[in-house]
């Protein structure tokens, strides 16, 4: 193992056992055997460390999206991406926090390519005529909305017991940017920027719960009309 994997893995094992979701690198180069000058030769600054930690800790996750094949509903992928973005959350709250950490003066690379993947599966559904607004700000706004929700349910977990929450917020945001498949599109649709009709939000009682594969509970996406 050469000097940049060691830290990278001393870095790593210290983060999952951090309550603060950081490490200093005095601690990471006595843990990886190296002197300071080394690291910051590798990494430039700490920042560059934490950057690179939270790259080779969502490279699983991302990898999994890469490699995913797209179905023949859009807006079914994109609640799934929804799901499976908590899921990672909730089963590597360090990395996850840290890669939204304002200690980060340049966002890593894992952040930008999650954001290019979500505004593929959107751009998508514009295609499908499925989307209210443009794919750009669809991203932003699911985006926003999916990393908010986390990171509330991970740093404010007392303010946020209920597990339906996500789920609920999910619905909600999913049902203002896009439509059902059956909805025809009129004149104002998302190339043009303006509002045309919503569809309309899920209810508990239009709705089902049902479980992942790895336990966690979810609602059903809207039913189509």
């Amino acid at each position: 193992m050469d000097a940049r994997e060691k830290i990278l893995e001393a870095a790593t094992e210290l983060l999952a056992r951090s309550s603060a979701a950081d490490v200093s690198t005095r601690a990471v180069c006595e843990a990886a055997g190296v002197g300071a000058p080394m690291l910051y030769r590798l990494f430039g600054d700490k920042a560059g460390l934490l950057a690179a930690v939270v790259d080779r800790g969502f490279e699983t996750y991302l990898a999994s999206k890469r490699a995913a094949r797209p179905s023949g509903d859009p807006v079914a992928d994109l609640v799934t991406g929804w799901d499976n973005h908590l899921r990672f959350a909730r089963e590597h709250p360090n990395h996850y926090r840290l890669m939204y950490s304002p200690e980060l003066t340049v966002p890593p690379a894992a952040a930008r390519e999650a954001h290019a993947l979500l505004h593929e599966v959107l751009e998508r559904c514009a295609a499908a005529g499925r989307l209210t607004v443009p794919p750009a700000l669809a991203t932003q706004i699911v985006m926003s909305a999916n990393v908010g929700a986390a990171l509330s349910m991970l740093t404010r977990p007392e303010q946020y017991p209920d597990p339906r929450f996500a789920e609920r917020l999910r619905d909600a945001v999913l049902g203002s940017v896009t439509r059902p498949a059956a909805e025809e599109p009129d004149d104002r649709d998302s190339r043009s920027g303006r509002d045309p009709p919503r569809a309309p939000l899920p209810t508990d009682a239009a709705s089902t719960s049902s479980t992942t594969g790895a336990g966690i509970p979810y609602m059903s996406p809207p039913r189509t009309r």
